[in-house]
């Protein structure tokens, strides 16, 4: 019997960081790709760190941990009370980090705190792919000032009926109407079927605005489009593009730019020019395997810290649509003017006022 590998290291900047089990599968094969192990998602880390810390760099940040690899019958936990996973997010800082690893204090939409770490350099990330990382979740907020968001996130998600080339052709709509108020959005894949759109913005308002401005981007972008959706409850959207607002709420992250996600294929969440994004026909071709080779002839997201754009107009616009809320993510308290969260489907009217609360 052939005996377990000793582990290894990768460099990481000027780390070395140690790799246990470094041939555990993480990625078992696929039509597309041969078996990933996980030595090779901690190189697939270090090699990319140029992009990935740039995306990362000073946010507190969410791991999403599958220790025992991406495997049939695993699922990711639901994080209820005393659930017991093989994979689950870690939002706290893990026991036995390393002495150079950094972090955050947050607050939670609950009113608790937790300290989160901040990837301030590649031995970071190395590590914590070491410790079953799969995706990064950053929070859109540095740490010098953790209730300022400084990135507006466009989430294109497609909806049954609909395809990746969907999203990709309203997220070129995206671009078109930032582009009417001067400003540069950055796309890239979700590593999966859907588009995600960015823009730096200055860090001058809290997460309700931003979300507010997120709100009034969607309904604008929803009045020109006919395949784009702001419907919150599934059973309303039909086979469009759903425009997810909440992504901007706090504690709502989205997969970090060269990021895995842990789907067959070790797909990455890929940063792209717009030409690029255009002419991509099936999003799986970026991987763990072909990526790296991307982000060596250069990172399309390289400039996108050179300038930070005000959310003005988007604010204008959801002033100009009447401030109306649409609801909250479940986790989160309830809001003044927020619609009721039930399914429209099991609303009975009788038991609701006009302001949206619940008539006992």
């Amino acid at each position: 019997m052939a005996s377990k590998a000793a582990a290894a290291e990768v460099i990481a900047g000027d780390r070395a960081v140690r790799v246990s089990s470094p041939d555990r599968v993480i990625y078992p094969a696929t039509e597309r790709t041969p078996e990933i192990t996980k030595l090779q998602v901690a190189q697939y880390v270090a090699d990319v760190s140029d992009g990935l810390v740039r995306a990362l760099r000073e946010r507190p940040t969410a791991l999403e941990r599958w220790p025992r690899g991406v495997l049939p019958g695993i699922e990711l936990s639901t994080g209820r009370p005393g659930e017991k996973a093989d994979a689950f997010y870690q939002k706290r800082v893990p026991t036995g980090a390393p002495p150079y690893l950094e972090s955050v204090e947050i607050t939670f939409p609950s009113g608790r705190t937790a300290r989160e770490i901040c990837v301030t350099e590649p031995a970071v990330a190395v590590w914590a792919a070491q410790m079953g990382t799969i995706t990064f979740h950053p929070w859109p907020v540095r740490r010098a000032d953790v209730d300022r968001p400084d990135e507006l996130r466009i989430d294109l998600d497609p909806q049954p009926g609909t395809t990746f080339r969907d999203a990709a052709r309203v997220a070129g709509v995206a671009r078109e109407l930032l582009a009417e108020h001067g400003v540069t959005g950055w796309c890239k894949t979700s590593g999966n079927r859907g588009v995600h759109v960015y823009v730096r913005i200055e860090p001058r308002w809290e997460f309700t605005d931003v979300r507010h401005a997120a709100i009034g981007f969607a309904r604008e972008l929803e009045r020109r489009d006919d395949q784009v959706t702001t419907a919150w409850w599934k059973e309303e959207r039909g086979e469009r593009i759903f425009v997810d607002y909440n992504q901007n709420c706090r504690d709502r992250t989205i997969a970090s730019a060269y990021s895995l996600r842990a789907r067959p294929g070790a797909p990455v969440s890929t940063p792209l020019t717009w030409d690029d994004l255009a002419a991509l026909e099936d999003p799986r071709t970026l991987n763990l395997l072909t990526v790296p080779e991307r982000l060596a002839d250069g990172d399309p997201w390289e400039g996108m810290d050179d300038e930070a754009h005000s959310i003005e107009p988007f604010l204008a616009m959801f002033a100009e649509q009447g401030s109306v809320e649409l609801p909250y993510p479940p986790d989160h308290p309830k809001m003044p003017g927020e619609p009721p969260r039930v399914q429209p489907s099991k609303k009975v009217a009788d038991h609701w006022d006009a302001a949206g609360n619940r008539v006992e």
